[in-house]
């Protein structure tokens, strides 16, 4: 067996939700189709699952340290590290910050006595920032409330660490302490819904309660977290969204959704010979499926797909558009004589980008001329002085999509040609631009600022950003050859 491909979009971790208390036990309107018949099956299931993991396995950084690490706090601590990164980002993402992070913080208490600002920067362009800051606030809560042990259990994980939910309670306990549990993640959901064939909404209740009682079934007590990362590694990297490796597959002839497949493909090809003796394919099926009663199958709204096969399960949830935001950025430029300055302010300790910089910026909810005169008033209340409204020039505009907000930045430039004479407000202050990359500011603002280094130099000189000769900066121009110029011959001297 060939190793798997690289993680795709497959090796994505849903983010941590609230996932209401249901009894381990399995729901009792559950027919037997969803179930592993017996315990020979699943000590197959397990065996045939963790053969190849041991063989097929990415060599990734926090796997390296957690089985070389004998802390067992310093060890827990580098899977919670990964398993928060990893939640909605795909893991060679997560790679560059996960050494980073570990090389700057090895442990526990160094992160402890980090700021969050350092939090911050060195988070910065992974996104969903909420999770770097309660990282910090459980290394707080375990050096000063926990003597610096973190909980060995998944109860006592998910109640007392801040951002720590059932799932990564679940692979911490597993991974660093031995704790037979299992764990339900976006992968693990693809993989179990496949392999018993649930197509229900696995976002519903009785879906979401079934598939954590079939985790615990299946979680070898021998090696739970070698167990549990074998079942997201097969949904990263094999039982994938689109484009699934099936015959690579370890545990394909457990796979009722490939039997299914299988039966699907038999009937069209009965009908197209048209031969009603052909044998049937025998295949297990869902007796109240057929009566239409089944919680865990497909509406019968949502007729099978030949051309999906597996990937008709699980069912795909309707996404909810994001909500669209616009508003008016400014890139405050203050020019000098090595290097010119740009204006950065914070945002709040609360809500989105919580305490990351930003270039000045207003809601764009009114006309344009509105929107200038809002955006400079803003623009004098940080600098203390003032500014003219005609200096002030539009540049275009940068979209960036967050996970519920469409947000669109109108992208304005203000160049001050002498140093604002009044002392910067508390949360504000000039950067330059190696300062503007080192700091922590979110990826829109990157996209602001690359826009505004793409425009042409107001004063018309094609000069090179001093902080990066090689690259486009603030000044340079760009032209494009017409047609007829590129075929215009060289004139001799």
């Amino acid at each position: 067996m060939r190793k798997p491909r690289k993680a795709g979009e497959g090796s994505q971790r849903r983010e941590e939700q609230p996932i209401p208390d249901t009894s381990p036990e399995t729901p009792s309107q559950v027919s037997p189709y969803h179930l592993f018949s017996d315990a020979d099956e699943v000590t197959r299931f397990r065996a045939s699952l963790l053969s190849w993991y041991d063989q097929a396995k990415r060599d990734l950084p926090w796997r390296r340290r957690a089985a070389e690490e004998p802390d067992p706090d310093r060890r827990a601590y580098s899977v919670w590290v990964s398993e928060i990164m990893l939640q909605q980002t795909q893991v060679t993402t997560v790679i560059g910050y996960y050494t980073r992070w570990m090389q700057k913080w090895p442990a526990l208490q160094d992160l402890a006595g980090a700021s969050l600002e350092e939090v911050n920067q060195l988070w910065a362009g992974l996104g969903y920032y909420s999770r770097g800051r309660r990282l910090q606030e459980g290394a707080h809560k375990v050096v000063e409330e926990l003597g610096g042990h973190i909980p060995r259990t998944a109860d006592m994980l998910q109640k007392l660490l801040p951002g720590v939910g059932r799932y990564t309670a679940g692979a911490i306990a597993s991974i660093a302490f031995g704790q037979v549990t299992g764990v339900v993640d976006g992968n693990v959901t693809r993989v179990l819904c496949r392999v018993r064939a649930i197509g229900a909404d696995p976002g519903s209740p009785l879906v979401t309660q079934h598939l954590w009682s079939l985790a615990q079934q299946l979680v070898d007590p021998a090696r739970p977290g070698d167990f549990n990362q074998a079942a997201m590694e097969l949904g990263a990297t094999v039982c994938t969204p689109r484009g699934p490796l099936c015959p690579e597959c370890p545990v394909q002839g457990f796979c009722r959704s490939q039997k299914r497949v299988e039966k699907e493909q038999m009937v069209v090809s009965q009908r197209l010979l048209d031969s009603p003796e052909q044998k049937t394919l025998d295949v297990e099926e869902c007796a109240p499926r057929r009566a239409g009663s089944c919680p865990l199958c497909p509406p019968s709204s949502e007729p099978w797909r030949q051309d999906l096969g597996v990937t008709n399960f699980p069912r795909q949830p309707a996404r909810k558009a994001p909500r669209e935001q616009r508003a008016a950025v400014c890139v405050l430029q203050q020019l000098g004589s090595e290097t010119s300055r740009f204006l950065l302010v914070q945002r709040p300790s609360s809500g989105l980008l919580a305490g990351l910089w930003e270039f000045p910026s207003v809601p764009a909810e009114d006309t344009e001329s509105v929107q200038r005169r809002t955006l400079v008033k803003a623009l004098r209340t940080w600098v203390g002085g003032p500014l003219a409204l005609r200096s002030l020039r539009c540049l275009g505009e940068v979209i960036h999509v967050f996970s519920h907000i469409r947000q669109t930045y109108v992208v304005y430039n203000l160049t001050l040609e002498e140093q604002p004479q009044g002392l910067l407000p508390s949360g504000a202050r000039w950067v330059t631009r190696a300062e503007f990359q080192a700091a922590a500011v979110p990826t829109a603002m990157k996209k602001v600022l690359r826009l505004f280094e793409g425009q042409p130099s107001r004063r018309g000189k094609a000069s090179k950003s001093p902080q990066d000769p090689a690259g486009p900066g603030p000044g340079r121009q760009r032209h494009q050859l017409t047609l007829n110029a590129f075929f215009k011959p060289a004139s001799t001297p």
